[in-house]
């Protein structure tokens, strides 16, 4: 069987997709527990000072703090935006690994959030990355929103750089 005809087959097609997310949930999932079960809301620990800290925190907001103000409206609009991965990942017919893989990234992350939003409200946040001789702090993230981040710029180079 030639490689392009494996993936004419919905068991490996959704079978990839299926294990690409569900790692992505779960190191997500796993890296929250560790860090809820191990810090206080607010403590930072360091990492790689002056770069690198845990600081937990929670966000109402979608990915790195953004729209924090809009809360409950990101539960249906990840819902949708899940529902819109599986429709386009049904729609590729050829191997496209890079692409299959940025959409898999993308819905294990949203998942990831997902779920924190349906248990606690709220996401979990951890990673802090900042440059203090230069006073720059990044927002506050987690393993779903780098994940989702990666696959969209996977996604992004994929289209670009393969076409179609």
């Amino acid at each position: 069987m030639a490689p392009s005809e494996t993936w004419d087959r919905p068991r490996r097609r959704y079978g990839y997709l299926g294990l690409v997310a569900a790692l992505t949930f779960i190191a997500d999932q796993v890296t929250k527990a560790m860090v809820m079960a191990t810090m206080r809301l607010g403590e930072v620990i360091p990492l790689l000072p002056p770069y690198l800290d845990l600081h937990y925190i929670t966000n109402r907001g979608v990915a790195f703090g953004l729209f924090a103000r809009l809360g409950d409206i990101f539960v249906p609009i990840a819902i949708a935006i899940m529902a819109v991965i599986f429709w386009y990942y049904r729609s590729l017919r050829r191997r496209r690994i890079w692409l299959r893989t940025a959409l898999g990234l993308q819905l294990g992350g949203a998942l990831g959030n997902l779920l924190d939003r349906l248990r606690f409200g709220s996401v979990v946040d951890f990673v802090d990355f900042h440059i203090d001789a230069i006073n720059f702090h990044f927002a506050i993230f987690n393993v779903a929103d780098s994940a989702i981040v990666a696959g969209v710029g996977i996604l992004l180079a994929s289209l670009l750089l393969q076409g179609d």
